[in-house]
């Protein structure tokens, strides 16, 4: 059974991420896990906290999860569950992922804009997991991804052979193109990934990432992936 784990603060991008989340599960049963992270209250009374840990939801939050809860229903070979969270930390974070075997990460493209500052820890978080991520871009018409572009962070570690076979056994891609990412040619690494979107119909990026230091910086850096707009699938290095 594949896990997958979708974090999200219930904007209307999150009905794409289930719809990704079913499509990556390639028929097989899966269990969809929602996860919503608040501040942990800052009281002293163990009844107090529990009465003000409850994530609470607006009228259309409600209808989304509403939503999202009819999809996942009208997938025979898929459920969902709800995990509220008060409170986060990289052994309660890993705790969540032992804790439902989640073995691929779906975020939807708000999710990543969010400015609250335990969503952007929860991102940085997932980097340092080992389960394959998935950042959804911000065209949320065809989910079905096929045909990807690898993008090599560390030139010569790891080929494209290696990453292929990998997907092969995960995931329902095939790699059609590949390019190297030098901070030094930024310029001509988009050049080519935008003839390489034309000419083969690349719909993801796939990369590779290790561990990571968490910090948090006053202005985002723009990822390359988000140059393009298109959706990028993360691979653990030392899992490919």
């Amino acid at each position: 059974m594949k896990k997958i784990l979708v974090p999200s603060t219930l904007q209307p991008d999150t009905i794409a991420a289930i719809h990704s989340a079913i499509f990556q599960a390639n028929d097989h049963d899966c269990e969809i896990i929602l996860l919503f992270v608040s501040e942990a209250p800052d009281v002293y009374s163990a009844s107090q906290y529990l009465r003000e840990m409850n994530i609470r939801f607006t009228a259309n939050q409600e209808a989304i999860l509403d939503q999202c809860r009819s999809i996942v229903n009208q997938t025979p070979n898929c459920k969902i569950k709800i995990h509220n969270q008060s409170g986060l930390s990289s052994f309660i974070f890993k705790g969540i992922i032992d804790l439902y075997a989640v073995n691929l990460i779906v975020f939807p493209n708000s999710y990543k804009q969010e400015t609250n500052k335990i969503n952007k820890y929860l991102v940085q978080l997932a980097t340092n997991q080992k389960c394959p991520i998935l950042h959804l871009g911000l065209d949320q018409k065809d989910l079905q991804f096929s045909k990807a572009l690898y993008v090599k962070n560390n030139p010569g570690k790891i080929g494209l052979e290696r990453i292929q076979k990998f997907l092969n056994k995960y995931f329902p891609l095939e790699i059609v193109s590949q390019t190297t990412n030098i901070n030094e040619n930024q310029d001509d690494i988009l050049r080519y990934i935008n003839e390489a979107i034309s000419k083969y119909d690349v719909d993801m990026l796939v990369q590779t990432r290790t561990v990571q230091k968490i910090k948090f910086m006053k202005t985002k850096k723009e990822e390359l992936h988000e140059k393009v707009q298109l959706p990028v699938l993360s691979l653990y290095e030392e899992l490919v």
